[in-house]
């Protein structure tokens, strides 16, 4: 893989957060449905605010999650992105040195310091989540103390995306990229993507503002219409969808990790296209 300008890695940035938003994904804001009081229109707005952040090669990872962030709050006057760009800032930097994506991406997690976690402790603390709490180590709103791959660590068991920055993202290379492989622009691609998290793994979003036994029975759900849509025409697996994503947001049930694991798995799947070219 070519080492890539930061227009490039923007563009892939932004193309990632729009597919995601053109795709059927229950429970979450598309443009099928919007949901949980926000719309489409506040997530792209996002997207083209933070893909400069992101891409920026003069910024640390730390120091593009809180500009991205604050990029974003900016224009959609509410937390839309902090789980995407969480994500995607490490993938960025990475997709800068050029040679292989993931192994390039072990070198960044492994170099995050002081200075990264501080700058995204402030970008949390600014976004304010749902479900954020207090922590007795490396809370959010006091002064970091340890590197910022330190204190995802601290978070891993229970969060998702913290567990990415542990373990090299080996969600994403497992369960989502793949999925993206020929077309990662490709709705119904998007889709499988996201019912392959959902079905998978129980929702960090949802676990942290209802409780882990909730997020099981989402994932749960997830892996019996999973399984449904094989036999389904495209037509009867729309409805399907469009069933599921109606039940989840009638119950306030917002699978945004999912969500968030979805765009990082297309954006990282762009960045490695050149590769393949």
């Amino acid at each position: 893989m070519r080492a890539l300008a930061p227009a490039e890695v923007a563009e892939a940035f932004r193309a990632a957060c729009l597919a995601e938003l053109s795709a059927l994904k229950p429970g979450n804001v598309h443009v099928f449905a919007a949901g949980h009081g926000m719309e489409t229109a506040q997530f792209e707005a996002a997207a083209t605010a933070a893909a400069p952040a992101v891409a920026d090669p003069t910024l640390r990872v730390g120091a593009r999650v809180l500009a991205a962030v604050e990029a974003s709050l900016a224009v959609a006057g509410c937390n839309t992105n902090l789980g995407i760009i969480l994500l995607c800032a490490p993938l960025a930097v990475a997709a800068e040195s050029g040679g292989p994506l993931r192994k390039h991406l072990t070198i960044v997690l492994d170099g995050l310091d002081l200075s990264d976690a501080a700058a995204t402790f402030r970008a949390i603390a600014a976004a304010s989540p749902g479900g954020l709490g207090a922590s007795a180590e490396a809370d959010v709103r006091a002064p970091a103390s340890i590197t910022l791959k330190d204190a995802m660590a601290l978070a891993a068991d229970r969060d998702a995306i913290a567990r990415q920055y542990v373990t090299g993202y080996a969600d994403l290379f497992a369960l989502g990229v793949p999925v993206l492989a020929g077309d990662p622009l490709e709705r119904r691609r998007i889709e499988d993507t996201y019912l392959a998290f959902l079905a998978t793994l129980p929702d960090s979003h949802i676990a942290r503002k209802f409780g882990l036994k909730q997020a099981e029975a989402v994932r749960m759900e997830a892996a019996a219409l999973r399984g449904r849509l094989a036999g389904l025409s495209p037509a009867e697996r729309h409805e399907a969808l469009l069933a599921f994503d109606a039940s989840l947001k009638s119950r306030g049930l917002n699978p945004g990790t999912s969500a968030d694991l979805t765009v990082a798995s297309i954006f990282a799947a762009l960045l490695a296209a050149p590769a393949e070219a």
